[in-house]
């Protein structure tokens, strides 16, 4: 999992991607490629 300043650019790298908040924290999941995960803050 990656941890980055601004998750925009990491939302465009595959058309499943999806920004979800949980517990305060801003995360990208992709339930078809597990690899583009990453995590805000």
């Amino acid at each position: 999992m990656k941890i980055r300043n601004s998750l925009r650019s990491l939302k465009g790298r595959h058309r499943d991607c999806r920004v979800i908040r949980r517990k305060g924290r801003t995360y990208v999941i992709n339930k078809v490629q597990r690899r583009f995960k990453a995590r805000q803050g």
